[in-house]
């Protein structure tokens, strides 16, 4: 039987995203770095002091990771591109054949290994078109790139066990949560399973409406794991995360200021600081008042440490 976790949340800054996602902690650097979709921008932190940066980007960012050799992995519109600097030089290394007119790259990470993963949201929503992507630059020269998994319309929720053994991968638009057993030298994904399923929308259902958005718990966006296993997903509109054990077993629910949390990440020096970004773009004047932090970087202190971010790879 879940619980109710109620956590001590704080924005880290008064700062707003339109769309803030793909949080990570950068240990070397003591900072936490986000993506804003629509705003075209990439953020990174102080969270002892508060200041934030912003880095202008030529279309909208899906995902971002650290590289081992310094600088970034960035997944935009139309491709993944590598900077070398904070606000340096965007060098595309990979390229898709998806039109980037109704598709383009949202949530995604690097696997143990080194290799970067990205998903596609196919913004019609009216097919399942999302499909999920490695690169791999790790054995040096062009990087290679891989077609993982398909049949997906919106991909979220990216995420590796412990052991590098699992693979999870969420639908937002179905409300799902898959997971595959995931070969560590190939990249392969085999045995692919339900790991989570959650309730539709109520019939009607409206986003301005505050009585109905009592009854609805939201949908799974972005996800990470910490170090016992424990999967834990952001609910967008349903002002919560949800913690599942390994085994898919829902642990405890997780009450947020914000009702459109887009992925948590874990940070600081102990790895027990729970990060969650949010979003405010296009959301109702009257959520205002019910989930004050709409769009802004939330931080916790959680009993269990999470996995560290994973680095890109190169050759």
């Amino acid at each position: 039987m879940s619980t109710t976790l109620h956590l001590n949340w704080q924005a880290i800054s008064p700062e707003r995203s339109k769309l803030g996602e793909s949080p990570f902690w950068h240990p070397h650097e003591q900072m936490l770095y986000w993506v804003d979709i629509p705003g075209r921008e990439l953020l990174r932190c102080n969270v002892f002091t508060g200041h934030i940066e912003h880095w202008a980007l030529p279309s909208e960012p899906g995902c971002v990771a650290p590289a081992r050799a310094g600088g970034l992995v960035l997944a935009l519109r139309d491709g993944v591109y590598r900077a070398r600097d904070w606000g340096g030089a965007l060098q595309r290394i990979a390229g898709f054949s998806h039109d980037p007119r109704t598709t383009r790259f949202n949530d995604g990470r690097c696997d143990p290994q080194g290799r970067f993963w990205a998903g596609t949201i196919y913004e019609p929503r009216d097919r399942r078109l999302g499909e999920l992507f490695s690169v791999d630059a790790r054995e040096g020269g062009k990087p290679t790139l891989a077609l993982r998994a398909i049949n997906n319309v919106v991909s979220n929720g990216l995420a590796w066990s412990p052991d590098g053994r699992t693979l999870y991968w969420a639908d937002t638009q179905d409300h799902r949560i898959d997971a595959w057993t995931f070969d560590p030298t190939s990249g392969a994904l085999r045995r692919h399973r339900l790991f989570a399923q959650l309730p539709p929308k109520p019939e009607g259902f409206r986003s301005d409406d505050m009585a109905a958005a009592a009854t609805y718990g939201g949908r799974p966006d972005g996800a990470a794991v910490d170090v016992e296993g424990n999967y834990w997903s952001a609910q967008f509109e349903g002002a919560r995360l949800l913690k599942f054990s390994p085994a898919g077993e829902l642990l405890a629910e997780v009450p947020l200021p914000a009702r459109c949390p887009t992925m948590p990440c874990f940070g600081g020096d102990d790895g027990r600081t729970l990060y969650v970004t949010t979003a405010s773009n296009g959301r109702p004047a009257a959520e205002a008042d019910h989930w004050p932090d709409n769009g802004r970087v939330l931080a916790a202190r959680v009993d269990v440490p999470g996995l560290p971010v994973n680095f890109f790879a190169e050759g």
